[in-house]
């Protein structure tokens, strides 16, 4: 259950990260409406969307963990209908967010036996956006490469022994009554690692050879960015029971078992169908004056913890990013936030967008792009060659503008969508 390797990103953001850390452990090992194993289910249903390996074997480990039954990472042909529901949702708050309606929402809390209630419904809502935005910043700062030379981020080398993502963050601003909370009431510890391979191992025999035929997906096309995403290959079973060096397991040989209509991507909001979802104005919707007292309503607590985030990541110095383009750092982080939600079809009436393209130079407006919309097709030079002039430390605050961006962009349309339904 580890994330040190972003824990090591953010660790250059002490602050920041003691908020971040937070607020997945509030979401993933507190008191909340959804049970432990689909609290992990979930976020690897939402990491799965982008292709993400890192947080998957993540999550499959601590949803074993958990005690989450093991057939359940055959795909989600295995899993309950109530779980399996939830997948529209995922998929189009992972690509194009602006599409949710109060008839979606509707639709999961009027299903008979397998309904959601509204308080369930928050917390996964929540999850997928926070697992979509935390695979931007993976994807974004190399943290899915391996460590080392040809890493993206260089990262520093991962702390020995099994400590949790908290634990691997001490020294980094998180704080020790954190960590003690998180050794009490994490369930890390409910599982041996050995029995954890054991059950993996079994589940890869059960599953080897029977879906031998399923076809192979294809490589998709060049995007923007200039990359090629990189096609889905493997029998569709959902682990592989490798291991490392150090005989930890690893996971996740094909993702394709935990997505449906796999196709389903980004598209540019700008060239939408005139039929579709007009433009959100903040204005009319926002997180202040709408979303914090949702979500806080109905799922106690998190909206102060997400606050925080998004105002921690506000307050983060910029200083030498904004002094290379002759302009004050709250000019240039709005600039990256606007340029951002402007891409999910979000608009805020008193800004002026050509701004955007004065602050923002093309190569660091592709990565922005690509880390956003397509995480997956961020190739391993993209960390190193945009903006050569930053620090790894701006780097990495650019990725959080991301992450936050992008998480309360999907929240936005989520939420608003929760609260059609209830008018």
């Amino acid at each position: 259950g580890r994330l040190e390797a972003v824990t090591q990103q953010m660790g250059y953001h002490p602050r920041y990260l003691d908020s971040f850390l937070k607020t997945q452990h509030y979401l993933l090992h507190m008191d909340g409406p959804l049970p432990f194993d689909c609290r992990h289910y979930i976020a690897i249903m939402a990491a799965a969307r982008h292709q993400c390996r890192y947080l998957v074997n993540l999550h499959v480990l601590q949803f074993l963990r958990a005690g989450g039954d093991p057939q359940w990472l055959r795909g989600l042909d295995f899993i309950p209908p109530k779980l399996r529901n939830l997948n529209e949702i995922n998929k189009i708050l992972a690509h194009r967010p602006w599409l949710i309606t109060k008839e979606h929402i509707e639709k999961l809390l009027k299903i008979s036996e397998w309904s959601w209630s509204l308080a369930e419904l928050v917390h996964a809502v929540v999850l997928l956006a926070h697992c979509h935005a935390l695979a931007s910043f993976v994807f974004g700062c190399g943290c899915e490469q391996e460590e080392g030379p040809g890493g993206r981020g260089s990262l520093k080398p991962s702390p020995p022994g099994n400590q949790c993502f908290c634990e691997a963050a001490t020294g980094n601003g998180c704080s020790q009554e954190l960590l003690r909370i998180n050794r009490k009431r994490s369930l890390d510890s409910c599982m041996e690692l050995d029995s954890l391979r054991e059950r993996i191992q079994r589940i890869h025999v059960e599953t080897e050879g029977r879906e031998e035929t399923r076809p192979l997906l294809p490589d998709r096309e060049e995007g923007e960015g200039g990359t090629a995403e990189v096609g889905v290959q493997g029998p569709a079973c959902g682990l592989s029971p490798l291991s490392d060096t150090d005989g930890e397991v690893t996971g996740a040989a094909n993702l394709a078992c935990y997505m449906q209509d796999p196709d389903f991507g980004y598209q540019d909001f700008a060239r939408r169908d005139e039929d579709q979802t007009q433009v959100f104005r903040v204005q009319d919707y926002s997180w202040e004056d709408h979303g914090f007292s949702l979500v806080n309503r109905l799922y106690s607590d998190i909206g102060h913890l997400l606050d925080e985030k998004f105002r921690m990541v506000d307050g983060l110095q910029s200083s030498a990013m904004a002094k290379r383009q002759g302009c004050e750092p709250s000019v240039f982080k709005r600039g990256i936030w606007n340029y951002i939600h402007c891409m999910f079809g979000i608009r805020y009436d008193d800004y002026d967008y050509a701004e955007v393209n004065h602050l923002l130079e093309r190569m660091l407006k592709v990565y922005i792009k690509t880390v956003t919309c397509y995480p997956e097709k961020t190739n391993p030079e993209m960390f190193d060659r945009f903006w050569k002039q930053f620090k790894h430390s701006e780097k990495v605050h650019v990725n959080l503008l991301i992450l936050e961006a992008r998480m309360q962009a999907e929240l936005l349309y989520a939420l608003q969508a929760i609260t059609q339904y209830m008018i």
